[in-house]
């Protein structure tokens, strides 16, 4: 097929779908279409919804790709979704979620030597929300578990992926410089951040995503 019959299709695919479509997948269900093909078909659909003054866009997301609302219409899109919005997550499980986010993988304990709590209930609770999962057993005597954050994580915030964190230095200098936002408009990305900013040694440079299994 050519590029005029290929790109309806892609986009089609990406209304379509539920979750974020990975690019192999797409190569994968249009008959093993080059994947430089399917990208220029994505950057063209992108640039055809903003050069249409359209409502949507294809954003890159949770290692794959979605049709997205633009942020501008984010107040009236709230208003239609409230009434079956899922419940907010409590500032314990936005704290803790910031930590495993951050420095993951990482152990119960290692969570609540940050927090000076037991988080045991609020591990249990994002792991419900499919928000963390366990990536692994630390080497240590009891083989302690290690949680990290879910490619749902990534799809929930609308990050590609775990780099596209701020940085922990860069939430300070934001929060320095601004008031924090009432909890009824704040963006769940900042408050996320502003957890986080509760302890600022890394266990590393950068995070790095775990595995999926």
């Amino acid at each position: 097929m050519d590029d005029r019959e290929l790109k309806p299709i892609v986009e089609a695919l990406l209304f379509i779908a539920a979750e974020p479509m990975p690019l192999n997948k797409l190569c994968e269900i249009l008959d093993g279409v080059e994947s430089e093909r399917v990208v220029a078909c994505l950057d063209d659909l992108r640039e055809q919804y903003r050069r249409g003054d359209h409502g949507l866009t294809v954003a890159e997301v949770a290692g794959g790709y979605q049709l997205v609302t633009l942020s501008e219409s984010a107040p009236w899109l709230r208003k239609l979704s409230a009434a079956k919005a899922p419940p907010r997550l409590s500032k314990p499980a936005l704290e803790t979620l910031a930590i495993i986010a951050y420095k993951q993988p990482l152990t119960r304990p290692e969570v609540e030597s940050i927090r000076g709590v037991d988080v045991a209930g609020v591990v249990k609770t994002l792991m419900d929300r499919r928000l963390v999962k366990i990536v692994g057993r630390k080497d240590l005597p009891g083989r302690p578990m290690m949680f990290g954050t879910t490619k749902e994580f990534l799809h929930a915030f609308g990050l590609k992926d775990l780099t596209d964190l701020p940085t922990l230095r860069d939430f300070a200098e934001i929060a320095r410089a601004t008031d924090v936002a009432d909890d009824e408009t704040s963006d769940p990305m900042s408050e996320v951040s502003e957890m986080a900013a509760l302890d600022e040694s890394p266990t590393s440079d950068a995070p790095t995503e775990p595995s999926i299994a």
